[in-house]
C-alpha cells in the first residue's frame, strides 16, 4: 500500500504540502510527489481539489493478504506444565476461530505429559508437537527459529501468544523474521466482520486511551495477551483432534541455558491464581487502611492487592499492585476498597467473575464495571463486612 499522485491531475496548487504532517510531499517540476518519508496518514487525500492523490494496493500487498488461513496459539510450557495462559489464549482463540470459520491450532514445544491432549481438550483442532528434548528448557533462538519455520510452512491467518516473560522475549523475533506486525499485551481481540482483520486493543499513552490496532496488509497477523484477561473454553474429555509430530531443521543456538533458578519471594503473593482478591487504593488512607484490608481478606481465604497510587506512596509493595503496570488478574471475586477506577488499574481486574466496589465518591468510574457497588467509607463498610462474615463462618 502506497500514495500516489497522478502527475496529468495535479495542478501544483501545493495544498496538500500542508496538510502533511511528515513533510513527505514536494514539488518537483512543478507536480507534488510523494517522498519515502510518507506515513500512509492518508491526510492528503481528502485535501486535493483535483483528486490527484490516490491510495494504490500493489500486487505484493494483495498477494500477503491473500495468504493464511486459521488461528494459532503458542502453548507455552513451564517445566513440563502448561500456562494456564495457554488456556486462555485457546478461549479466545476458539472464538476468533468460529468467526472466521477456520480451525484452531496450538503448537507445543517440549515434552509436556498428554499436554498435546490437554490442548485438544481445551479447544484446539490440531496441535503441532515438537518434543525434542533442546525445547524442554527455554531459550530465545531455538523457539523463535522452531516457530517461524513453521508458520512459513503452514501458513496461519492469525498467531496469538501469552504476553509473559517467555512471550515478550521470544515473540517480536519471530515476527521481525516473518516481516509482519505484533501488538503486544492486547487486553481484548475481535474480528472486523466487513474485512476480517483481527482487532488488537491495547492500553496506549500510558494506559489513558484504549488504541485498536490492525495489520491489514501482511500476514499473520500477530499479538500477545496478557494472562488473566481471557476466558478459558469449557473442557471437553471427549473432544477429538490431530496431532502433527514437528521435526524442524532448524534447533540449534549460539547460546545454552545451564539453570534456571526460580525466584522466592520473601512473601508469597501469587494473585494471579487468588479467588477472592481485597484491593485497596489511594482511599484506603495509609497502612492503617491495608491492615483492615489484611483482615478482611485473611477472613474470606482471600489475597491482598493494590492500585499503583498506594504502592506509589509506599504503603503496600509492588508485589501486591494490579493494573498495567503490574499483576492482570481474573478472581471469582474482587473487592476494589477506596480505588477510584482508573482505566490503568481496569486493564488488569475487569475480567473478574464478581467486581465489588467500595467507595465514597457516587460517580467514581469503578462503579461503572462493577458488580455490585457500595457508596460508603471502606472504614465503615469492611469491618461490618468482617463481622458479617465471621457470624456465618461461625469464628
Amino acid at each position: 500500500m502506497y500514495i500516489s499522485v497522478t502527475r496529468d491531475k495535479c495542478s501544483g496548487c501545493g495544498v496538500c504540502i500542508a496538510s502533511c504532517p511528515y513533510d513527505a510531499i514536494v514539488m518537483h517540476e512543478d507536480r507534488a510527489r510523494i517522498t519515502e518519508l510518507c506515513q500512509l496518514c492518508r491526510a492528503c487525500l481528502s485535501v486535493c481539489p483535483e483528486g490527484a492523490i490516490s491510495e494504490v494496493e500493489d500486487g505484493v500487498v494483495r498477494k500477503e493478504k491473500g495468504q493464511g488461513r486459521g488461528v494459532w496459539v503458542f502453548a507455552e510450557q513451564r517445566s513440563g506444565r502448561l500456562a494456564g495462559v495457554s488456556l486462555e489464549l485457546l478461549g479466545a482463540g476458539r472464538r476468533l476461530a468460529d468467526k472466521l470459520g477456520a480451525e484452531l491450532s496450538a503448537v507445543l514445544l517440549g515434552n509436556v505429559e498428554r499436554g498435546a491432549q490437554e490442548l485438544i481438550c481445551w479447544g484446539a483442532d490440531r496441535v503441532y508437537l515438537c518434543d525434542d528434548p533442546a525445547m524442554d528448557t527455554f531459550n530465545d533462538e531455538p523457539y523463535a527459529n522452531v516457530l517461524s519455520e513453521l508458520i512459513a510452512q503452514y501458513k496461519p491467518e492469525i498467531v496469538l501468544a501469552g504476553a509473559t516473560a517467555i512471550g515478550r522475549s521470544f515473540f517480536p523475533r519471530v515476527a521481525a523474521r516473518l516481516h509482519t506486525g505484533l501488538t503486544a499485551d492486547c487486553t481484548s481481540l475481535d474480528i472486523e466482520e466487513s474485512t476480517g482483520n483481527l482487532l488488537q486493543v491495547r492500553p496506549a499513552f500510558g494506559g489513558n486511551i484504549m488504541a485498536t490496532i490492525l495489520c491489514p496488509h501482511s500476514r499473520p497477523q500477530m499479538a500477545t495477551v496478557r494472562p488473566r484477561v481471557m476466558k478459558a473454553a469449557e473442557y471437553q474429555d471427549d473432544k477429538k483432534g490431530e496431532v502433527i509430530p514437528v521435526k524442524p531443521v532448524k534447533i540449534t543456538s549460539s547460546t545454552r541455558v545451564t539453570e534456571t533458578v526460580m525466584e522466592v519471594s520473601e512473601v508469597a503473593v501469587n494473585l494471579q491464581d487468588a479467588n477472592i482478591i481485597v484491593a485497596g487504593g489511594r482511599g484506603a488512607g495509609g497502612e492503617k487502611g491495608f491492615k483492615l484490608l489484611f483482615e478482611l481478606a485473611e477472613t474470606l481465604d482471600g489475597s491482598v492487592a493494590a492500585s499503583r497510587a498506594a504502592v506509589d506512596e509506599g504503603w503496600i509493595p509492588y508485589r501486591h499492585q494490579v493494573g498495567q503496570t503490574g499483576k492482570t488478574v481474573g478472581p471469582k471475586v474482587y473487592i476494589a476498597c477506596g480505588i477510584s477506577g482508573a482505566v490503568q488499574h481496569i486493564v488488569g481486574m475487569q475480567s473478574s467473575d464478581i467486581i465489588i466496589a467500595i467507595n465514597r465518591n457516587p460517580e467514581a468510574p469503578i462503579f461503572s464495571i462493577a458488580t455490585y457497588g457500595i457508596v460508603g467509607d471502606m472504614f465503615e463498610v469492611v469491618p461490618m463486612m468482617i463481622k458479617k462474615i465471621r457470624e456465618i463462618k461461625g469464628l
